[in-house]
Protein backbone atom coordinates (compact mmCIF):
# COMPACT_ATOMS: atom_id res chain seq x y z
CA UNK A 1 0.00 0.00 0.00
CA UNK A 2 3.06 2.56 1.13
CA UNK A 3 4.56 1.72 -2.44
CA UNK A 4 1.27 2.45 -4.35
CA UNK A 5 0.34 5.58 -2.28
CA UNK A 6 4.18 6.50 -3.22
CA UNK A 7 3.69 5.81 -6.26
CA UNK A 8 0.42 8.05 -6.06
CA UNK A 9 2.48 10.66 -5.05
CA UNK A 10 4.77 10.50 -7.62
CA UNK A 11 2.11 10.41 -10.06
CA UNK A 12 -0.26 12.79 -8.54
CA UNK A 13 2.87 15.42 -8.68
CA UNK A 14 2.93 15.04 -12.98
CA UNK A 15 0.16 17.38 -13.20
CA UNK A 16 2.75 20.52 -11.78
CA UNK A 17 5.17 20.02 -14.47
CA UNK A 18 2.56 22.26 -16.66
CA UNK A 19 3.67 25.20 -14.35
CA UNK A 20 6.55 27.53 -15.08
CA UNK A 21 9.39 26.14 -14.05
CA UNK A 22 11.54 28.85 -12.00
CA UNK A 23 14.73 27.82 -14.30
CA UNK A 24 12.75 29.12 -17.50
CA UNK A 25 14.69 32.30 -18.95
CA UNK A 26 12.45 35.56 -18.22
CA UNK A 27 10.75 37.39 -20.68
CA UNK A 28 13.15 40.65 -21.58
CA UNK A 29 11.49 43.85 -19.79
CA UNK A 30 10.40 46.88 -22.32
CA UNK A 31 13.75 48.64 -23.19
CA UNK A 32 13.07 51.68 -20.75
CA UNK A 33 16.67 52.84 -21.18
CA UNK A 34 16.18 53.09 -24.25
CA UNK A 35 14.32 56.17 -24.08
CA UNK A 36 16.17 57.78 -22.01
CA UNK A 37 19.33 56.91 -24.33
CA UNK A 38 17.60 58.83 -27.34
CA UNK A 39 16.63 61.69 -25.31
CA UNK A 40 20.17 62.18 -24.28
CA UNK A 41 21.40 61.29 -27.32
CA UNK A 42 19.22 63.99 -29.21
CA UNK A 43 20.05 66.54 -26.22
CA UNK A 44 24.14 65.86 -27.14
CA UNK A 45 23.33 66.47 -30.84
CA UNK A 46 21.85 70.14 -30.11
CA UNK A 47 24.06 70.82 -27.23
CA UNK A 48 26.96 69.88 -29.81
CA UNK A 49 25.07 71.58 -32.72
CA UNK A 50 24.73 74.71 -30.57
CA UNK A 51 27.95 75.01 -29.61
CA UNK A 52 29.49 74.43 -33.25
CA UNK A 53 26.78 77.23 -33.91
CA UNK A 54 28.45 79.52 -31.52
CA UNK A 55 32.38 78.81 -31.95
CA UNK A 56 31.54 79.46 -35.90
CA UNK A 57 32.62 82.73 -37.51
CA UNK A 58 30.20 84.32 -38.83
CA UNK A 59 31.21 85.78 -42.51
CA UNK A 60 31.34 89.06 -42.89
CA UNK A 61 28.42 91.32 -43.27
CA UNK A 62 27.12 93.11 -46.01
CA UNK A 63 26.48 96.68 -44.12
CA UNK A 64 22.65 97.40 -46.23
CA UNK A 65 23.67 100.51 -48.62
CA UNK A 66 22.86 103.56 -47.13
CA UNK A 67 21.29 106.73 -48.49
CA UNK A 68 23.61 108.17 -51.92
CA UNK A 69 26.45 105.97 -51.26
CA UNK A 70 27.12 103.63 -54.46
CA UNK A 71 29.29 100.59 -55.70
CA UNK A 72 32.46 101.84 -56.82
CA UNK A 73 32.68 100.26 -60.15
CA UNK A 74 29.80 102.07 -60.83
CA UNK A 75 31.27 105.56 -59.80
CA UNK A 76 34.08 104.66 -61.98
CA UNK A 77 31.85 103.95 -64.81
CA UNK A 78 29.53 107.14 -63.96
CA UNK A 79 32.83 109.17 -64.53
CA UNK A 80 33.33 108.04 -68.14
CA UNK A 81 36.70 106.30 -67.85
CA UNK A 82 35.24 102.78 -68.81
CA UNK A 83 32.60 100.28 -68.44
CA UNK A 84 31.55 98.84 -65.34
CA UNK A 85 33.01 95.08 -65.79
CA UNK A 86 36.53 97.17 -67.04
CA UNK A 87 36.43 99.02 -63.66
CA UNK A 88 36.34 95.68 -61.91
CA UNK A 89 39.48 94.77 -63.59
CA UNK A 90 41.37 98.07 -62.49
CA UNK A 91 39.99 97.26 -58.80
CA UNK A 92 40.88 93.90 -58.48
CA UNK A 93 44.74 94.50 -60.04
CA UNK A 94 45.11 97.84 -56.73
CA UNK A 95 44.88 100.98 -59.45
CA UNK A 96 41.65 101.83 -57.59
CA UNK A 97 42.80 104.15 -54.44
CA UNK A 98 39.87 105.72 -52.25
CA UNK A 99 40.67 108.46 -49.75
CA UNK A 100 43.85 107.26 -50.59
CA UNK A 101 44.36 103.15 -49.40
CA UNK A 102 44.18 101.17 -52.32
CA UNK A 103 40.58 98.95 -52.88
CA UNK A 104 40.37 95.57 -54.05
CA UNK A 105 37.17 94.65 -52.54
CA UNK A 106 34.35 93.76 -54.89
CA UNK A 107 31.16 95.64 -53.95
CA UNK A 108 33.07 98.78 -51.70
CA UNK A 109 30.58 101.42 -51.21
CA UNK A 110 31.78 104.93 -52.17
CA UNK A 111 30.02 107.79 -49.41
CA UNK A 112 29.96 111.11 -50.81
CA UNK A 113 32.62 112.91 -50.03
CA UNK A 114 34.74 110.05 -50.96
CA UNK A 115 38.22 111.02 -52.99
CA UNK A 116 38.33 108.24 -55.86
CA UNK A 117 41.78 108.09 -57.49
CA UNK A 118 41.88 105.80 -60.76
CA UNK A 119 44.69 104.98 -62.02
CA UNK A 120 46.32 108.25 -60.43
CA UNK A 121 43.39 110.22 -61.51
CA UNK A 122 41.05 111.59 -59.73
CA UNK A 123 37.52 110.72 -60.99
CA UNK A 124 34.44 113.32 -61.16
CA UNK A 125 31.23 111.03 -61.69
CA UNK A 126 28.58 112.32 -63.67
CA UNK A 127 24.63 111.69 -63.78
CA UNK A 128 23.69 109.59 -66.85
CA UNK A 129 22.46 111.56 -69.43
CA UNK A 130 20.32 110.39 -72.09
CA UNK A 131 19.44 112.28 -75.38
CA UNK A 132 18.08 111.65 -78.54
CA UNK A 133 18.43 113.34 -81.62
CA UNK A 134 16.54 113.30 -85.17
CA UNK A 135 19.78 113.94 -87.27
CA UNK A 136 19.58 116.17 -90.23
CA UNK A 137 21.84 115.54 -93.53
CA UNK A 138 25.84 117.32 -93.67
CA UNK A 139 26.47 116.06 -90.02
CA UNK A 140 28.47 113.22 -88.98
CA UNK A 141 29.70 111.47 -85.92
CA UNK A 142 33.33 111.35 -87.47
CA UNK A 143 36.05 113.89 -86.41
CA UNK A 144 38.41 113.22 -89.03
CA UNK A 145 36.66 114.23 -92.09
CA UNK A 146 37.29 117.62 -92.45
CA UNK A 147 36.17 121.37 -92.00
CA UNK A 148 33.44 121.01 -94.56
CA UNK A 149 31.08 118.56 -92.41
CA UNK A 150 30.33 119.89 -89.61
CA UNK A 151 29.89 117.45 -86.03
CA UNK A 152 26.83 115.88 -84.29
CA UNK A 153 27.65 117.61 -81.46
CA UNK A 154 27.18 120.48 -82.29
CA UNK A 155 23.02 119.90 -82.85
CA UNK A 156 22.44 118.71 -79.01
CA UNK A 157 25.86 121.71 -77.89
CA UNK A 158 23.72 123.19 -74.45
CA UNK A 159 22.13 119.99 -73.98
CA UNK A 160 23.85 118.58 -71.10
CA UNK A 161 26.97 119.77 -69.22
CA UNK A 162 28.17 115.68 -69.46
CA UNK A 163 30.77 114.67 -71.51
CA UNK A 164 28.55 112.69 -74.17
CA UNK A 165 29.37 110.53 -77.11
CA UNK A 166 26.75 109.27 -79.77
CA UNK A 167 25.88 105.67 -79.78
CA UNK A 168 26.95 104.23 -82.98
CA UNK A 169 28.42 105.77 -85.99
CA UNK A 170 26.28 108.11 -89.18
CA UNK A 171 27.92 109.30 -92.08
CA UNK A 172 26.47 112.80 -93.56
CA UNK A 173 24.43 111.51 -95.98
CA UNK A 174 22.36 109.34 -92.99
CA UNK A 175 19.45 110.51 -91.38
CA UNK A 176 17.34 109.95 -88.71
CA UNK A 177 17.44 108.61 -84.71
CA UNK A 178 20.65 109.12 -82.87
CA UNK A 179 20.94 108.38 -79.47
CA UNK A 180 23.95 110.40 -77.18
CA UNK A 181 24.46 109.56 -73.70
CA UNK A 182 27.87 109.49 -71.37
CA UNK A 183 26.52 105.86 -69.99
CA UNK A 184 29.67 104.26 -71.41
CA UNK A 185 28.20 100.53 -70.64
CA UNK A 186 25.26 101.29 -72.94
CA UNK A 187 27.32 102.84 -75.49
CA UNK A 188 29.29 99.44 -75.27
CA UNK A 189 26.26 97.61 -75.50
CA UNK A 190 24.69 98.81 -78.54
CA UNK A 191 27.88 99.07 -80.66
CA UNK A 192 28.15 94.91 -79.95
CA UNK A 193 27.63 92.91 -83.23
CA UNK A 194 25.40 90.37 -80.63
CA UNK A 195 23.14 93.31 -79.95
CA UNK A 196 19.27 91.71 -79.80
CA UNK A 197 17.31 95.19 -79.70
CA UNK A 198 15.83 95.74 -83.58
CA UNK A 199 16.31 99.00 -85.62
CA UNK A 200 14.39 100.26 -88.45
CA UNK A 201 15.46 101.89 -91.61
CA UNK A 202 14.18 103.48 -94.96
CA UNK A 203 16.55 102.83 -97.56
CA UNK A 204 15.69 105.12 -100.92
CA UNK A 205 17.20 103.51 -103.78
CA UNK A 206 18.37 104.62 -107.17
CA UNK A 207 16.00 102.53 -108.79
CA UNK A 208 13.44 100.01 -108.27
CA UNK A 209 13.79 97.52 -106.19
CA UNK A 210 13.27 94.06 -107.79
CA UNK A 211 10.82 91.32 -106.03
CA UNK A 212 13.23 88.51 -106.11
CA UNK A 213 16.28 90.92 -105.02
CA UNK A 214 14.11 91.63 -101.95
CA UNK A 215 12.79 87.54 -101.36
CA UNK A 216 16.78 87.03 -101.40
CA UNK A 217 17.57 89.67 -98.78
CA UNK A 218 14.29 88.50 -96.84
CA UNK A 219 16.08 85.09 -96.21
CA UNK A 220 19.60 86.61 -95.38
CA UNK A 221 22.89 86.98 -97.07
CA UNK A 222 26.53 86.40 -96.33
CA UNK A 223 28.68 89.42 -97.42
CA UNK A 224 32.42 89.56 -96.92
CA UNK A 225 32.88 86.38 -94.66
CA UNK A 226 29.86 87.51 -92.59
CA UNK A 227 25.91 86.24 -92.35
CA UNK A 228 23.73 89.18 -92.44
CA UNK A 229 19.89 88.20 -90.64
CA UNK A 230 17.63 90.56 -91.76
CA UNK A 231 13.98 90.28 -89.42
CA UNK A 232 12.23 92.26 -92.34
CA UNK A 233 11.76 93.81 -95.72
CA UNK A 234 9.24 95.72 -97.95
CA UNK A 235 8.40 98.18 -99.56
CA UNK A 236 7.11 101.59 -97.90
CA UNK A 237 3.52 101.69 -98.61
CA UNK A 238 2.25 104.16 -101.12
CA UNK A 239 5.74 105.01 -102.34
CA UNK A 240 7.88 103.97 -105.08
CA UNK A 241 9.82 100.73 -105.13
CA UNK A 242 12.72 102.01 -104.43
CA UNK A 243 11.45 103.19 -101.13
CA UNK A 244 12.14 100.31 -99.21
CA UNK A 245 11.85 99.75 -95.40
CA UNK A 246 14.50 97.32 -93.80
CA UNK A 247 14.40 95.70 -90.07
CA UNK A 248 17.34 94.52 -88.66
CA UNK A 249 19.75 94.82 -84.73
CA UNK A 250 22.82 96.33 -86.30
CA UNK A 251 23.49 99.41 -85.50
CA UNK A 252 25.93 100.08 -87.98
CA UNK A 253 24.38 101.71 -90.88
CA UNK A 254 27.74 100.34 -93.36
CA UNK A 255 25.66 97.32 -93.22
CA UNK A 256 22.30 98.89 -94.25
CA UNK A 257 24.26 100.24 -96.81
CA UNK A 258 25.63 96.53 -97.72
CA UNK A 259 22.67 94.78 -97.71
CA UNK A 260 21.93 96.94 -101.40
CA UNK A 261 25.38 97.18 -102.77
CA UNK A 262 25.66 93.77 -102.98
CA UNK A 263 22.34 93.65 -105.27
CA UNK A 264 24.19 96.65 -107.41
CA UNK A 265 21.62 99.01 -106.00
CA UNK A 266 23.25 103.06 -105.08
CA UNK A 267 21.89 103.68 -101.72
CA UNK A 268 20.84 107.45 -102.27
CA UNK A 269 19.72 107.89 -98.33
CA UNK A 270 19.23 106.08 -95.34
CA UNK A 271 16.75 107.13 -92.55
CA UNK A 272 16.61 105.06 -89.24
CA UNK A 273 12.99 105.74 -88.12
CA UNK A 274 13.41 103.08 -85.11
CA UNK A 275 16.10 102.87 -82.62
CA UNK A 276 15.30 100.15 -80.14
CA UNK A 277 11.67 101.08 -79.29
CA UNK A 278 12.67 104.49 -79.84
CA UNK A 279 10.67 106.41 -82.13
CA UNK A 280 11.02 109.93 -84.32
CA UNK A 281 7.29 110.59 -83.10
CA UNK A 282 7.18 114.71 -82.01
CA UNK A 283 10.89 114.70 -82.62
CA UNK A 284 11.07 117.02 -86.16
CA UNK A 285 14.31 116.42 -88.08
CA UNK A 286 17.30 118.74 -86.39
CA UNK A 287 15.79 118.51 -82.92
CA UNK A 288 16.78 116.78 -79.86
CA UNK A 289 14.64 115.27 -76.41
CA UNK A 290 15.76 114.00 -73.47
CA UNK A 291 14.74 110.16 -72.70
CA UNK A 292 12.03 109.42 -69.88
CA UNK A 293 12.62 106.93 -67.37
CA UNK A 294 10.90 104.52 -68.72
CA UNK A 295 12.50 104.87 -71.94
CA UNK A 296 15.99 104.70 -70.28
CA UNK A 297 14.80 101.44 -68.29
CA UNK A 298 14.05 100.19 -71.83
CA UNK A 299 16.66 100.81 -73.73
CA UNK A 300 18.70 98.99 -70.87
CA UNK A 301 16.34 95.64 -71.02
CA UNK A 302 16.29 95.65 -74.58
Amino acid sequence: MNNKEGNNKRGSSRPNRSRPNSNKPKAALPKRAQGPKKSKFSTNNTDEAAQKTGKKPNPVAKRPKAKDEIRLNKYISNSGVCSRRDADIYIQSGNVKVNGVAVTEMGYLVKPGDTVNFDGVTLTPEKKVYILLNKPKNFTTALDEGQEYRNVLELVKGSTTAKIAPVGRMDKNTTGLLLFTNDTDMIRKFTLPNQKSSKIYQVSLDKNLKFEDLEKINKGLVIDGHRVYVEEVSYIEGEAKSEVGLKLKTANVKVVRSVFEHFDYDVLKIDRVAFAGLTKKNLPRGNWRLLTEQEIINLKNA
